[in-house]
């Protein structure tokens, strides 16, 4: 545009220097010219407009939006239209309570209530895109914020409709891609209704109050201390049945002892046990008898 005016300008100096009365009428014909000049490369580049990689483009002619995308590349549209751009690759919205890291300075996570009453802290992040072809309805309906109209509400208020089905603790574990699944069709029907495409929802982190957090530290406490007793109950239970089994050996020795030796077996393995003591070098006083007859002493050095 800034060309066709520039070159008008040009031609109407050179009309009005034409009169051969001027001293400058010989420039006439060259202001107009390049009048032409300018004003034909100015309409040229008016009508072809450049659409780099992984955007779209929309036209608009004096507040009507032209239902034709302007694809990457070269386009050629109406020198008098405006055209708007659009990014048609993947976006990320994130909403973090940690400072800076989110797209809102400061603490942007998302508080939710849960089914047991208690405050959950969410922090979130959104893959999405605009659909190309739903780009001039997007201009019409919503404009070039489509971030802070839409992405960012419905996923603040569809993660706190959804959050209240489940109590904090399930939230944190269990039930956590239950819960993460759900509120991904819940927003997913949103977006599509606006022209938008949901590709992802990353539930980053979970953040539970601090009672919740000492009583979860408390049962894992009692649930290792309980498995530590069951431990040391099953191998008192083993030092038990040990010292049974044990006992009942000594038993069954004591009983086949008092019932399978006699008298005269018995006065036999005396003697052989005096016997291998009396060979032994040692200083020794040995007293042989059964307390029924006269006991012998034998000595040695």
């Amino acid at each position: 545009m800034f060309f066709i005016v520039v070159g008008i300008v040009l031609l109407v100096i050179g009309n009005i220097i034409a009169n051969p009365n001027l001293v400058f009428s010989k420039y006439s014909k060259a202001f107009k010219i390049g009048g032409i000049a300018m004003a034909a490369l100015g309409l040229f580049s008016s009508t072809v407009k450049q659409i780099e990689a992984g955007e779209v483009g929309v036209q608009s002619l004096f507040g009507s939006v032209k239902p034709q995308v302007l694809n990457s590349g070269l386009n050629f549209v109406n020198p008098l239209s405006n055209i708007f751009i659009f990014d048609a690759k993947t976006q990320n919205y994130t909403m973090s309570g940690v400072h800076d890291e989110g797209d809102k300075e400061g603490d942007d996570a998302i508080r939710v209530l849960t089914a047991d009453g208690l405050e959950v802290i969410v922090d979130l992040t959104v893959l999405y895109k605009i659909s190309s072809q739903e780009a001039p309805n997007i201009f019409k309906q919503i404009g070039l914020d489509y971030k802070d109209k839409v992405v960012r509400p419905i996923t603040r208020t569809k993660i706190r409709d959804n959050a209240v089905y489940y109590d904090a603790v399930g939230l944190f574990s269990k039930k956590r891609n239950e819960f993460q699944n759900r509120i991904f069709k819940d927003i997913d029907s949103n977006f599509k209704n606006r022209g938008l495409i949901l590709e992802q929802l990353l539930i980053r982190n979970i953040t539970l109050p601090n009672s919740v957090k000492q009583s979860i530290e408390s049962k894992i406490n009692a649930e290792q201390d309980a498995q530590k007793m069951q431990f040391v109950l099953q191998k008192e239970k083993q030092e038990a049945e040990r010292k049974r089994v044990e006992a009942q050996g000594i038993a069954d020795y004591q009983r086949i002892l008092s019932t399978g030796l006699s008298d005269r077996q018995l006065q036999y393995e005396s003697i052989l046990a005096q016997k291998e003591l009396a060979k032994s070098p040692n200083s020794k006083i040995i007293i042989m008898g059964n307390g029924k007859s006269s006991p012998i002493i034998l000595g040695g050095n």
